[in-house]
């Protein structure tokens, strides 16, 4: 049975005008935040500082007003239709930043806490080359705003993943909840999904009904299980453990935003496969990139 510790359904984790919040409130959870929200026309939000954070718009536009100190900024963000259209623009805010969020749409606030301001950052969408991680049905686009190597930050490695049906990403599944330097990195992570209707073939199903598979399961750190349907807006947490296969099921696409962090000095992701699965990456060798991908951006003014 899933664990509703570390599974929440869309809405579970609502708090003060945002549909869902992730933070140190939760027991056992401590390095990395989220917040999503759904704006209308007229609304805003206020987040005050205290955590580096990454705004990622979801579906639609947002401006920004960043206050730090004396010194106050606007910064408009262009936006997309939706997560299956390729690359958003986003903003990196200081840990120093007070910020005021309006706009009209839906958006993801990554967030870390720590008192070491880097500078506030915009990143055109432009910045980032889209990624095609593993091969066949295990094809994923990969968008990396918060990595290492795109971003200078000091906690948080932040990406996102869009997998189209019938496709397996998170796999094999592996861990990151042992300091091992140069193999492993302790990181707990976020993962915030959405699903919808395959862009080819899809047009019969509906948002409602989209559906994937998220799995994770323990490792000797501790004792974790996840078994779920994943739909838009559902956040699953892994503090450790091995997680993955996400799968889109057939007919629908796979959308998460992943937020990772850890009490490690060095700002690093790296990993350890499922020795049972660690082998499935050799079959990779020779297979082609799903022709689905990368996803290009529809035209058409940006929807919810």
């Amino acid at each position: 049975m899933t664990e509703q510790r570390w599974f929440h359904p869309r809405g579970a984790l609502a708090r003060d005008g945002w549909e869902t919040v992730v933070d140190g409130s939760l027991d056992g959870w401590q390095h990395t935040g989220l917040r999503v929200a759904t704006l209308a026309a007229g609304e805003q939000l206020i987040l005050k500082g205290g955590t580096e954070k990454l705004v990622v718009p979801l579906a639609g536009s947002f401006r920004v007003h960043v206050a730090e100190g004396d010194v106050g900024e606007h910064y408009d963000l262009a936006g997309r239709a939706s997560v299956f259209d390729g690359p958003t623009d986003v903003l990196y805010v200081s840990t120093e930043g007070h910020l005021v969020l309006r706009g009209e749409g839906r958006v993801a606030i990554a967030e870390s806490p720590t008192e070491v301001a880097h500078p506030t950052r915009y990143l055109a969408a432009s910045e980032y080359p889209v990624e095609l991680r593993g091969a066949g049905a295990s094809s994923r686009q990969v968008h990396n705003y918060g990595t290492p190597a795109a971003l200078e930050a000091e906690r948080f490695i932040v990406c996102e993943v869009i997998t189209p049906a019938e496709n397996w990403s998170s796999y094999p599944p592996h861990k990151h909840d042992e300091a091992k330097p140069g193999h492993e990195s302790r990181l707990e992570e976020i993962y915030y999904f959405e699903t919808a209707p395959a862009r080819v073939g899809g047009d019969a199903g509906t948002q409602e009904a989209s559906f994937g598979m998220f799995s994770t399961y323990s490792s000797p750190a501790g004792e974790i299980d996840i078994n779920a349907q994943v739909r838009t807006g559902d956040v699953a947490l892994v503090p450790y453990g091995y997680h993955g296969p996400a799968v889109a099921a057939p007919g629908y696409d796979m959308y998460y935003l992943n937020v990772m962090a850890g009490p490690d000095a060095e700002r690093v992701w790296h990993i350890s496969d499922d020795p049972h699965h660690a082998w499935v990456r050799e079959t990779w060798e020779g297979q082609e990139f799903d022709t689905r991908l990368p996803y290009e951006p529809t035209s058409g003014a940006k929807e919810q």
